[in-house]
């Protein structure tokens, strides 16, 4: 396939910290591209410095041109801070970015794709969060892009309608569209991705399809123990593989389903009680927790950040 997105030895600094250090990857056309990580990971650095809204070391090139001489009717992008005027509707929010382009998707026919056909004619500060988040969503696909490049789209969309912009985004690649998309949710990465970045303090630590991460990089099944534990539950267990406090939890790793019968025998035998049990295969979480030592949800603040204007470009 075309490559659309090349970006090889991406680097950004501000002052003394370093955003972003050596990022190189491609997208190619119709795939989906996530890039995930907590927040501080360096995605939203990374997502301006592929789209040439921030200086940035290294190159990049779009359709095989600088981010910066790209017909931006060939891109739409949504910045994770966008803040359109609140008192327009979202039909009016719509047919002012229409204006801003020669040829456009139909309006209406956009606010139905985010599920916005019921609420167009209610003004933006009077949307809920979700709607909100879809109103932004919609701006980004007015001008019916080849690539798209959305910053945390779904951030406080509920979760069916979570799962209504998925479809949504799968229907877009069908068609060929190029989908660059940041997330902390990890399940909208696996569900979502063709291939997957994870980002840690600013460098691109592993690249691939979902499925295969999880492979190199997930670790066993696990029997998951929530209660109040010390290491007198973790000696209660007679099991050939690990068995661990993490976080707070009774971890049993690599265990078969058929098992699990044991080892709630063996804390009862014990006389050590439990709230619940919860049995996972490995998935993208389990990758990065073991790729960097700590969870999505675990890591620092955000690291400094240009300030971006609202608006789609």
């Amino acid at each position: 396939m075309d490559e659309v997105l090349v970006a090889s030895d991406v680097g950004r600094r501000y002052g003394d910290t370093v955003a972003l250090d050596g990022v190189s990857l491609t997208a190619t056309t119709g795939e989906v591209l996530a890039l995930v990580g907590p927040n501080g990971a360096g995605k939203t650095t990374l997502v301006r410095a592929l789209t040439g809204t921030t200086d940035a070391t290294g190159e990049v090139t779009l359709f095989g041109q600088s981010p910066r001489t790209v017909a931006r009717d060939r891109i739409g992008l949504l910045p994770q801070s966008f803040a359109p005027h609140e008192r327009l509707t979202a039909r009016e929010l719509l047919e002012y970015y229409a204006g801003l382009y020669d040829d456009t998707r139909d309006v209406e026919a956009v606010l139905d794709d985010v599920g916005l056909a019921d609420t167009a004619s209610t003004t933006y500060e009077n949307l809920s969060g979700g709607q909100q988040r879809r109103t932004c969503v919609a701006t980004a696909l007015i001008n019916d892009p080849d690539l798209l490049v959305l910053d945390e789209p779904t951030t406080g969309i509920d979760p069916a309608g979570r799962r209504d912009l998925w479809r949504l985004l799968e229907g877009l690649a069908d068609r060929g569209v190029t989908i660059l998309v940041t997330t902390h949710y990890m399940e909208e990465a696996q569900r979502l991705a063709d291939r997957v970045g994870l980002l840690a303090d600013g460098t691109l630590i592993a690249l691939d399809s979902p499925d295969q991460l999880v492979a190199e990089h997930g670790g066993d099944s696990q029997l998951i123990v929530d209660g109040s534990f010390d290491e007198a539950a973790v000696s209660a267990i007679d099991y050939p593989a690990e068995t661990a406090l993490r976080n707070g939890r009774l971890v049993v790793y690599g265990i078969r389903p058929e098992s699990i019968g044991n080892i709630t025998e063996q804390l009862g035998q014990a006389g050590i009680e439990y709230d619940s049990l919860t049995w996972k295969q490995p998935d993208l979480e389990d990758v990065y927790l073991e790729l960097t030592g700590t969870a999505v949800g675990q890591r620092g603040e955000p690291q400094q950040t240009e300030p971006v204007a609202g608006g789609a470009q």
